[in-house]
């Protein structure tokens, strides 16, 4: 999938960038600044595939097309979010409400068969949701991680430089 392409590279760009600038990997900037990226990418997304998107609605909501490029504009409001310290915590609350929100809208294009780019009804169906679910929590995860728990983490023990899981934090250090 496209938007864990994005997030993944992009942590990596910018966990590297600052390691090699600064000596540490700054890790609160690289997991929001890569959530950023690809809230953008897929904000963007919205604008691109509006009809794929629109039929990913239930029946009975009306003004899809209004929604679609609404839903578009609040993710990439969320990108700008996630990058000032300032409003970072109450994006990723709203942030993680929205994953929430929105996992109905995979629920459903994935029983219509719908492919969102195309607008066509030729997708992967049901089995879609078996990778699609698990990505819905790990976006979950990972911004309340990153924008949430990792801040707390270091503003309660600034003497640390970082808090990754044990296989990570041998590759930045």
């Amino acid at each position: 999938m496209k938007p864990l392409f994005v997030l993944l590279t992009m942590f990596g760009l910018l966990a590297g960038s600052t390691y090699f600038l600064d000596g540490s990997a700054n890790f609160v900037f690289a997991g929001n600044g890569a959530m950023a990226a690809m809230l953008l990418f897929t904000g963007v997304a919205h604008f691109a595939f509006t009809k794929g998107m629109m039929q990913m609605l239930p029946d009975f909501l009306p003004a899809k097309k209004a929604w679609i490029l609404a839903t578009g504009v609040l993710e990439i409001a969320a990108a700008v979010g996630l990058l000032l310290p300032a409003l970072r915590p109450v994006t990723a609350w709203l942030l993680i409400a929205f994953f929430v929100l929105i996992l109905p809208g995979n629920i459903i294009a994935a029983q219509r068969h719908l492919n969102y780019q195309t607008g066509t009804l030729d997708g992967l169906g049901p089995r879609y949701l078996w990778f699609r679910i698990p990505l819905q929590l790990f976006f979950i995860a990972w911004t309340w991680y990153f924008a949430l728990a990792l801040p707390l983490y270091l503003a309660v023990f600034p003497q640390e430089t970082y808090f990754i899981p044990y296989p990570l934090n041998y590759l930045f250090h």
